[in-house]
């Protein structure tokens, strides 16, 4: 079973590679490193790792944390692989698909940010409805966003911000970014059933990459 560890740990050299030990202690093979971000004397890590069959994914858990100073965010499952550089590619096929790059942006950014479902909404006269979708998207009938347009990227809070209920099952975190200045407004919003929440510096990624689609698309 593969599975993504996302952990937090303080930014010294040794202290990843004694993180890797440990987990390779516990019978588990580390298949890829992102740094998510480093921010104020820490780093909070994804790690792509794999464990023998019939290994509970705690193991992990209790490998990761026995480094001082580390702390496990989330473990779930994943198939996917590690690719920082997606993104380029992305805004390279898109640019020579035009007619599909909304449909083919909804369905990679579940990939590239390593959550459940993606989807790029519009709002218009008091109603709000997706122009494109991820396969995973849940279904919800059509409502209003209450909170769009947006003048920045931003953690949507159910508590807050109203959302459709669909959207809030499994503990689903949830991401929304400006998609374009063109009106109605748009957004990319961006669904992680299970968590972990969206840190700043992914947020800054969503909106570069919602940026620069939206420009490539002349939206």
């Amino acid at each position: 079973m593969s599975y993504l560890l996302r952990v937090v740990l303080p930014d010294k050299p040794g202290i990843l590679g004694a993180v890797a030990t440990a987990l390779g202690s516990a019978g588990a093979d580390i298949l890829g490193v992102d740094v998510v971000e480093r921010v104020d004397g820490q780093a909070v890590d994804d790690l792509s790792v794999e464990l023998p069959s019939g290994r509970p994914p705690d193991v992990l858990i209790t490998a990761a944390e026995s480094v001082p100073g580390v702390q496990v965010e989330s473990v779930r499952p994943y198939s996917g692989r590690l690719d920082t550089h997606r993104e380029l590619q992305l805004v390279d096929e898109i640019a020579g698909d035009p007619g599909h790059g909304l449909a083919m942006l909804a369905e990679e950014v579940p990939r590239l940010f390593r959550a459940g479902w993606a989807i790029v909404a519009v709002r218009e006269e008091g109603r709000s409805y997706r122009v494109a979708e991820s396969s995973a998207a849940p279904e919800t009938r059509a409502g209003d966003l209450p909170w769009l347009p947006l003048d920045k990227a931003m953690v949507v809070d159910p508590e807050i911000h109203w959302v459709p209920e669909p959207w809030r099952a499994l503990d689903t975190e949830l991401a929304a970014a400006p998609f374009g200045v063109a009106l109605p407004p748009k957004a990319l919003v961006v669904g992680r059933p299970g968590g972990p929440g969206f840190r700043p510096s992914e947020l800054a990624r969503l909106t570069h990459l919602a940026g620069i689609v939206a420009t490539v698309l002349g939206t």
